[in-house]
């Protein structure tokens, strides 16, 4: 490490993040050689350096007894497969029945990230999407698996099931993604709107009316497949926010009339999560079951379409 900056040594051997490391610096919780101590600064052989850190300050949250599907497990992450329906980090209107209400209880010696004691969330996924998502437990895991996320260096792959069929069997699509300056709420295709890439391959057609697609993920923007598949004119099933509101009539057989009267989110399920474990190197990869109302829809339309 001789030469390097000092924040970027102080990380690697302690694992902090970077940013952590500059914060305890600032509070002069870093003793060294020097009086004054700067992230910038380069370090040098033989030098010795003391992290004085406080105690993690607690979470003003109650750890919640609730059931996880829990596909990864070791001292570093954990990938669950998330429910329809749960709400991945507490928010105005949500304060109870979270995920990271879940995992607190699941996980009740987290070292904490940037001193509370708190999981690591890395990316989310919407409340009424299903899927596989990982949490860090250290530090310096969620450090490296943001970067992981930011260099799109991760598989992400989500299904979905579509009104209408596309003219394409498989494509890209790369189109910026922002606020809808009309509708705050909702996410746009807009001229200076942050990159978005998602590839698209079409699994299945049920009759002219419906497809089953997969979705790979080379960005994260909020609301990214729901937006890009409008865009297509291939709004997901019981997706209201980017779709109009469908009722199937008598011309879509039974019982796929039915499994899709009876969706009560959007047809949207994180089906695959895989990368490089950023500290064994192991490869991981996750996919998560579907969960019951999409396997009823999913079998029902082959059912009336085959």
């Amino acid at each position: 490490m001789d030469g390097q900056r000092l924040d970027f040594t102080l990380s690697e051997m302690s694992e902090l993040s970077r940013s952590r490391i500059k914060l305890l610096l600032k509070e002069s919780a870093i003793q060294g050689p020097y009086n004054l101590l700067k992230p910038s600064m380069k370090v040098a052989t033989g030098e010795q350096y003391q992290i004085d850190l406080p105690t993690n300050k607690p979470l003003d949250l109650t750890p919640e007894n609730i059931a996880l599907d829990i596909l990864f497990e070791d001292e570093y992450l954990i990938i669950v497969n998330k429910p329809a329906g749960m709400v991945v980090h507490p928010s105005h209107g949500h304060e109870h029945g979270t995920l990271v209400h879940a995992l607190l209880y699941h996980c009740p010696n987290l070292p904490g990230i940037n001193g509370v004691e708190r999981p690591g969330i890395v990316h989310r996924i919407d409340k009424e999407t299903s899927g596989s998502l990982v949490v860090a437990k250290t530090e310096i895991v969620h450090q490296k698996l943001v970067g992981l996320f930011s260099e799109h260096d991760i598989d992400r792959q989500y299904l979905a099931w579509c009104r209408g069929t596309p003219n394409w069997r498989q494509q890209r699509i790369d189109l910026p993604i922002g606020r809808n300056p009309h509708h705050r709420q909702k996410m746009a295709i807009i001229e200076n709107g942050k990159e978005a890439i998602t590839d698209a391959k079409v699994e299945r057609n049920f009759g002219q009316l419906f497809s089953r697609i997969r979705l790979t993920l080379h960005t994260g923007r909020t609301h990214q497949i729901r937006v890009h598949l409008s865009h297509e004119h291939l709004p997901i099933l019981a997706d209201t926010t980017y779709g109009r509101k469908f009722n199937p009539g008598k011309q879509i057989p039974e019982p796929a009339r039915t499994a899709i009267k009876e969706l009560s989110r959007q047809a949207l399920h994180a089906e695959v999560l895989g990368f490089k474990h950023p500290i064994t190197d192991e490869k991981i990869l996750c996919k998560a079951a579907l969960p019951e109302d999409l396997q009823k829809l999913d079998s029902s339309l082959i059912d009336a379409y085959s």
